[in-house]
């Protein structure tokens, strides 16, 4: 399995109760608010990219949030030729 790096922005910002909650449902992601955009970056083990972000996103809508979008760096997608 490989590592994949992308991060879920919310909707909704996360109270103290929320992320601990959060937390107990995974241990690979980092829940942060950078200039008041509530996100999730994850480093998440899976055979696809697609597997991991499905996974995530099933995981955080479990907890009663929703997902604005996902968002991955460049280099993080593998170029095929």
């Amino acid at each position: 399995m490989k590592e994949h790096e992308f991060t879920l922005i919310l909707t909704t910002e996360p109270d103290e109760d929320e992320s601990d909650r959060l937390y107990g449902i995974f241990n690979d992601g980092t829940i942060s608010t950078i200039v008041g955009v509530p996100q999730i970056s994850f480093h998440r083990e899976a055979l696809s990219l697609e597997e991991a972000i499905r996974s995530a996103m099933a995981d955080v809508k479990s907890a009663g949030f929703k997902i604005a979008r996902v968002e991955i760096e460049p280099e993080t997608v593998e170029q095929h030729s």
